[in-house]
């Protein structure tokens, strides 16, 4: 019985000194792990900047979209401009031609005459013409998107003039677009 109870000492002592061993290790990694990590605050102050960094790289300013200020005149002010997007293709196959748009350095106001021409920032608004007709309408309602219904199929032409308030085309500022309105058996749904 001695030599059993030898053995059986032996193996409780490497169990224990095992033990121990990985004890003192886990509490050595768990000391490197605090010590080594920041502080909660400094990581929440990281956070912040970063937060805040990335604000102001992705948020444009009111005046950045939609230009300066109503109520103070610009000092030479930089040419008008109209931007026109390709018509939506979900309106097309409807025989609807939907265009977006936007302008730079000029704000379409339902303004007219004269008196309109000489106010800053710049007044103006937009001409619309389909198909070379001999009349056009002014669309003074800046809601982004030209909207002409009810075409029929086929091939067709849509420009647009960015105007002054007395009807007179700002140089170089004519958009014309050529499209196809397919042929349609469903009921329109615009």
């Amino acid at each position: 019985m001695p030599k059993l109870n030898k053995v059986r000492y032996t193996i409780k002592a490497r169990t224990i000194s095992t033990f121990v061993l990985l004890s003192g290790l886990l509490a050595i990694l768990f000391v490197a792990v605090v010590l080594l990590a920041p502080p909660d605050r400094v990581l929440a102050q990281q956070s912040a900047q970063a937060s805040a960094q990335a604000q102001v790289m992705t948020v444009a300013s009111a005046r950045d979209i939609r230009g300066p200020s109503p109520y103070i005149a610009i000092e030479n002010e930089p040419a008008p401009k109209l931007i026109v997007d390709p018509p939506l293709p979900e309106g097309l196959v409807q025989g609807v031609y939907w265009a977006q748009y936007r302008v730079e350095n000029l704000r379409i106001v339902p303004v007219f005459g004269a008196s309109a021409v000489q106010v800053s920032p710049r007044a103006g608004h937009l001409h619309v013409i389909v198909d070379d007709l001999p009349w056009w309408w002014a669309d003074a309602s800046d809601n982004n998107t030209v909207d002409i219904a009810n075409l029929p199929p086929g091939q067709h032409k849509v420009r647009i003039e960015l105007v002054d308030p007395n009807h007179n085309i700002f140089p170089g500022q004519v958009v014309t677009q050529t499209f196809t309105i397919p042929g349609y058996e469903s009921a329109h749904l615009h």
